[in-house]
């Protein structure tokens, strides 16, 4: 094995975030490498080559790692890290899920509409539920009732989670004024399950609950 291939594979063994000193798994953290032009730069699929450090997978973290200038030494390398690297890793997490969730889309795995999440909730095929940022509250409010319905019955706790805008969730259906959607179960769903979860962690949520984020002026629902 080469030296540098040994190197990269010790690194991917020892994850330790270079904020809270702490380790975790892949899953659980962001790996950054130094650009060709000295910039800090996030590596979500965690192949770049060359030295890595590693930060959890959470925004607040991120922005402490630049704030502190802990990437130079990290990486040992004459870094800089921008300002806004959080930002940067929240839009290419933001990236990454919409691409899955096109993907699942075109796998039939997905329905829209607040009937079709509605039924989708209350036979318990749905997995999770996403609003749009500004979907009106009344419309958030019968799905969850949908939701708590189901518990209150003995079925899970379908998690719902706020992520994208309007013009997000478009660009990742094709159109159609999208404002809820639920993923079914099925193989076909975990990719963007997955890549849902990281950037709802990543923003500070919690891994069970849902979260809404601020938005514009509510859409009437569907």
């Amino acid at each position: 094995m080469a030296l540098g291939a040994g190197r990269v594979e010790a690194e991917m063994n020892d994850r330790t975030c270079i904020v809270t000193r702490e380790s975790g798994s892949a899953e659980d953290m962001i790996r950054f490498v130094a650009g060709p032009d000295g910039s800090v730069v996030p590596d979500l699929k965690r192949n770049l080559p060359g030295r890595g450090c590693w930060v959890k997978a959470e925004r607040r973290h991120v922005d402490e790692a630049v704030r502190k200038k802990l990437f130079p030494r990290a990486l040992k390398e004459g870094v800089t890290a921008q300002g806004d690297l959080g930002a940067l890793v929240d839009r290419l997490l933001v990236k990454s899920a919409l691409g899955s969730l096109s993907l699942a889309r075109k796998s039939g795995v997905v329905v829209t509409g607040s009937a079709k999440v509605d039924i989708a909730i209350r036979n318990g095929k749905a997995q999770m539920v996403l609003h749009v940022l500004d979907a009106a509250a009344d419309g958030v409010r019968k799905l969850d009732q949908a939701r708590r319905a189901l518990v209150h019955v003995g079925g899970r706790d379908i998690p719902a989670f706020t992520l994208f805008t309007s013009d997000e969730m478009d660009l990742a259906f094709g159109g159609g004024n999208v404002i809820h959607a639920a993923v079914l179960e099925g193989t076909a769903a975990t990719g963007f399950v997955t890549r849902a979860r990281l950037l709802h962690h990543f923003r500070g949520g919690s891994a069970t609950n849902s979260d809404r984020y601020g938005g514009k002026a509510a859409k009437e629902t569907e």
